[in-house]
This record gives structure tokens, sequence and C-alpha cells, in this order.
């Protein structure tokens, strides 16, 4: 059974995979422990393991934040999704005719999700593809990596995407289902490679949010064009009616 620890870090990364925490998103440890119902030792722990994970940070003076990878980090987790997803499609063997179905389903729910007004289930859905994938793997520390960096990658996409380029990922997806089904491993493997490589090409890697720019457009008008941060805060301390056991919290 899962511990308490274990519960905050899967809730946690999954709200970064669906977008919902932005990059520099703070983590007050107070409101975390009332919305779970556990001590801030508890969710210390928790985000100790986040930060050995690459999902969060800490400040000696500011508490725990959600990461804000630079272009090099961005660049980086990219190359190692590459290794290890390329890799995959060539040791996966055999997959499963319900595994496969499983995994059409899932595009299909990724065009619908496309083509409507949700957001946030877009971006859960294209990225839980490559984390289905590796679990059709079997290798459960292989999954664990891959959820890692495939988080740490849509931080990246917030912070650097110059434009939408959902629905040609979410093609880009079936097309390497196509290979798999029709058995085509290093078919599969170039096209991961080349699904990976062109969504890193469109990443505006020069655009960064400026951590001054509320203060400078106050101090000194007309200096900044960057627009203010949309980096969200979870405050330290909760309101009194935020205590939830965690078995309760989605």
């Amino acid at each position: 059974m899962p511990s308490e620890q274990d519960q905050i870090e899967a809730s946690i990364i999954a709200a970064v995979l669906a977008g919902r925490f932005r990059p520099g998103t703070r983590l007050g440890e107070s409101v975390l422990a009332g919305l779970y119902g556990v001590s801030r030792t508890l969710v210390r722990e928790a985000l100790m393991r986040l930060q050995t994970r690459g999902i969060v940070q800490v400040s000696a003076r500011r508490g725990w934040f959600i990461v804000e990878p630079s272009a090099g980090e961005a660049h980086a987790a990219y190359e190692a999704r590459k290794v290890i997803e390329t890799g995959l499609m060539l040791s996966i063997g055999q997959i499963p005719p319900e595994t496969l179905k499983h995994l059409r389903e899932h595009v299909e729910a990724e065009h619908s999700a496309i083509q409507g007004p949700d957001v946030t289930s877009r971006v859960c859905l294209l990225g839980d593809f490559h984390v289905h994938l590796a679990e059709a793997f079997g290798n459960p520390v292989l999954t664990e990596i891959l959820q890692n960096l495939t988080a740490r990658t849509t931080l990246i996409s917030m912070l650097y995407q110059s434009s939408d380029a959902a629905e040609e990922s979410s093609d880009d997806h079936g097309i390497i289902l196509d290979a798999l089904e029709a058995g085509d491993l290093p078919l599969a493997a170039k096209l991961m490679a080349e699904h990976l490589d062109r969504v890193e090409a469109g990443l505006d890697l020069t655009a960064r949010t400026d951590p001054l720019a509320d203060l400078r457009d106050i101090l000194v008008p007309g200096t900044s064009d960057a627009k203010p941060s949309s980096a969200k805060t979870v405050p330290d301390e909760p309101g009194p009616d935020h205590r939830k056991p965690i078995n309760q919290i989605k």
C-alpha cells in the first residue's frame, strides 16, 4: 500500500503532468499538510523526494517551488527522453493486443481533447501516452524515470513553447502506434526520435519570463515588454476548512 509520502508525491507529479502547476509555483508546507491531513514533517519528506526527482526545488528563505528549467536543462531533458524512448521502442518486443487497443483509445481521447476547450485534459493526455508506453515495457524503474522526465518537459513546454503543436503531437503518437502494430520496431524508434526532435524544435528557448517584470513596470513604467508572471502560489497557511483526509485529495 502506498505511503502518505508516496501519495503526496504522486498527486503533485500528476498535477504537473496535467498542467495544473506552472513553473515557479510555491508549495507551502503548512497548506499542503492541511490539505492532506498530515504533518508538515511528512510533507517535507515528500517534497525532499520530489527534489531528488527534479520536480521541485527549495530556497532556504522562501520555501519550496516547482522547478523552472533553464534552456540548457530543456535540451538535456529531451535528449534523455530520446535515448530512453527510442531504446524502449527497440526493446519492447511483442506488445499484447489489449495494450495496443488501450493505447489506440488513448490517442483517440487525445484527438477529442484537442478539439475541446479543456487544455488541462489535453496536456495530461499527451504526456500520459509516453508513460503508458513505458508501462507496456513492464519495467517500473524505467516508467518512473520517464514519468519524471515527462513532468519536467511539461514544465519546459509551459515556459518555452511558442505555439500549440498538440494536434501534430497526437498525430505523431498515432503513427508510432501504426509502426508498433506492424511489428516494425526500428521504424517506431525512428518515428519516436523524430517526434521528440519536432517537439523540442517547437520550443522558443530564448523566451524566458522576466522575474522582475512586475516590479520593473511599477518602478520604471515602459521599460519592460514582458508579461506579468503567470506563476501561482500555494500559500503557506491554510484556511480553517482546508484539512481533508489524504484519500479524499484528487
